[in-house]
């Protein structure tokens, strides 16, 4: 049963990443430009997106499908281990199917899945932390220590949430029996194994000044200044049925004496918890305790009347839901779809607003669009000003648009003070000539004396700083980029 899921989860993706109306994220098109611009030990973000970035384009190639196939295989091997920590703490083929169906059924997890992003391996790196720690609890076999610390290393590569979850399992572990394992060596290899590989994230934080406390701080007043502790614990029933499940299996992991010996794995998913709620964190950081959790609720089920009516619900949950965890409708039916269920909560972005798309729905809208008219411009300028031509983007998105997209065009890299592109530098060129996106003319003003308009872009589907656009041909700089590029880090 849980091969045939396993088989439909990843099948799913394969065809969604295959058909679906919609294009590169903005996030994955800054992945796939980190990749481009990769210098492991001096990143301002852990490496690892981008190592798998430049591995998927070396072996698959950059079509979407291509690079969205290892988070598809990310999220199917989610799925396997919700079924693996069922059968670890002895539940049989049918709770190893249960489990595997609510991975299955989620939309939070089917939308990691379908993104190029650090949050599904991330997911995995979390799992597979929780699974040595179900390991340990079990029968105490050292080697599992050292794949807890592969794990927490490599989750290091790929983001610093690993962290809370690394806290979690340290206090479990002081608050049951597993401390006396303390006064072996293994665990202390296992930190020095994290340590080791995830140095790269560590050591590109030295050399670049800890830039992750400024995306942080950004991170803290922008977005989840609107995450209450409310909000995050109510953010739980997103899950739906399998809210249910995984409660049940978080409680019979910290209560139930057949599960005595794994109260460790229990305290790590409640510590998780803990530090999220109390740190603010969207109510989609928890995920990767889902497995684990699943797994529990599902044994529990194993033997009740209420399996077929438990599995049943999970089904028709994830069916209904089906067009939020993956973009399989257009986006007008998109729209009428999500209107006809009410389904506010995920209309809702970043900054507050209900819109009409999802934000990462309208986050995937538009891009080439943005470089075919910018490559339109650029095309229009006399021959020796192409030459000497900069492209500016306003933001990372645009950036990594004109990166991926431009080169068909014949457009040279684009440039952008924002986010990781400032890391990128200026380029070579002065920026005698320039055509930019995204940028207002109050503020090229401040750096150009000659401001042309060139064209203009709109969307009404994308996302809303994307749907009106104004592309200018700028000229007679006050300074070059090189000059005035130190003093743009603000606008990072």
């Amino acid at each position: 049963m849980v091969a045939a899921l396993a088989a439909v989860k990843l099948g799913l993706h394969l065809w969604v990443n295959a058909t679906t109306p919609y294009g590169f994220h903005r996030d994955e098109l800054l992945y796939l430009a980190m990749g481009r611009h990769l210098q492991l030990w001096r990143m301002d973000f852990p490496p690892g997106i981008a190592l798998l970035a430049e591995a998927s384009r070396a072996v698959l190639g950059d079509s979407l499908s291509a690079i969205r196939f290892a988070p598809a295989l990310a999220g199917t091997a989610l799925l396997v281990a919700a079924a693996l920590f069922a059968r670890e703490l002895g539940g049989g083929r049918w709770a190893q199917g249960l489990a595997a169906l609510a991975v299955l059924a989620s939309p939070l997890l089917l939308r990691s899945a379908n993104l190029f992003q650090p949050v599904v391996f991330d997911q995995v790196a979390w799992t597979a932390a929780l699974l040595a720690v179900a390991r340990i609890s079990r029968n105490g076999d050292p080697r599992w220590w050292i794949a807890l610390g592969a794990a927490l290393g490599l989750g290091l590569l790929l983001k610093f949430s690993i962290a809370f979850i690394g806290i979690a399992i340290l206090v479990a572990i002081l608050a049951t029996p597993l401390r006396r394992s303390l006064l072996t060596p293994w665990p202390w290899l296992a930190l020095a194994i994290a340590l080791l590989l995830g140095s790269p994230s560590i050591v590109g934080q030295i050399e670049l000044g800890f830039p992750v406390l400024g995306q942080m701080a950004d991170l803290r007043e922008g977005q989840l200044e609107r995450v209450t502790p409310a909000a995050f614990v109510l953010g739980q029933l997103l899950w739906g049925p399998g809210t249910v499940l995984a409660a049940a299996g978080a409680a019979a992991l910290l209560g139930a004496r057949r599960f005595r010996r794994y109260r460790a794995l229990g305290w790590s998913c409640a510590g998780a918890f803990v530090i999220l709620l109390l740190l603010q964190g969207k109510p989609y950081y928890l995920g990767p305790v889902y497995t684990a959790l699943f797994g529990a609720g599902a044994v529990l089920l194993e033997r009740s009347r209420l399996r077929w009516v438990a599995a049943a619900l999970i089904l028709a949950f994830g069916a209904t839901l089906l067009p939020l965890g993956v973009p399989v409708l257009p986006p007008v039916r998109m729209a009428e779809y999500a209107q006809a269920i009410g389904a506010t909560a995920a209309l809702r972005t970043n900054t507050g607003e209900i819109e009409r798309l999802p934000q990462d729905y309208a986050d995937m809208l538009g891009w080439e669009e943005q470089v075919t008219a910018v490559a339109g411009v650029y095309r229009r300028l006399p021959a020796g000003d192409r030459r000497r031509a900069v492209i500016i983007a306003g933001n990372y998105g645009e950036a990594g648009a004109l990166d991926f997209f431009g080169p068909r065009h014949g457009l040279p890299g684009a440039v952008s003070p924002a986010g990781s592109y400032w890391f990128f530098g200026p380029g070579d060129l002065p920026g005698e000539v320039a055509v930019t996106i995204g940028a207002t003319r109050e503020d090229l003003s401040a750096f150009y004396d000659s401001l042309q308009t060139a064209t203009r872009i709109t969307n009404a589907w994308a996302v809303e700083e994307e749907r009106d656009l104004t592309v200018y041909v700028v000229r007679k700089p006050r300074r070059t980029l090189q000059e005035v590029w130190p003093e743009l880090a603000g606008e990072n």
